[in-house]
């Protein structure tokens, strides 16, 4: 049995890339890299499902759709913050402040 291999985003996208935009038959890159067809097929299909504006629920293999996935992230941090502080201050935030001058020792 083979052992699992790991390849970098870098690795997938130019091998899906090399089917995409080069026009290389699938069999052709598989042999080439030493990859299986499933796996290719695979990238190749996330490569055009991002190229076409989807957003993956895995790793992103295009710049573009990783820069969108950072940013979603950095808004679902901020969106739990504000929740946080949001319930940190609403016990404070109906309640108005008298200063009586007597509780700083005026007589007026």
């Amino acid at each position: 049995m083979r052992k699992r291999r790991t390849f970098s985003r870098e690795f997938k996208r130019e091998a899906a890339t090399m089917v995409l935009d080069q026009g290389h038959p699938l069999a052709h890159i598989c042999l080439q890299l030493d990859v299986s067809e499933n796996s290719l097929r695979r990238w190749v299909q996330q490569v055009q499902f991002e190229r076409n504006g989807g957003v993956p629920e895995t790793k992103a293999l295009t710049d573009e759709q990783r820069e969108i996935q950072k940013l979603k992230a950095r808004i679902n941090e901020l969106e739990r913050d504000k929740s946080i502080l949001k319930k940190a201050t609403a016990p404070y935030s109906p309640c108005i402040f008298l200063i009586i001058p007597s509780d700083f020792g005026f007589v007026g």
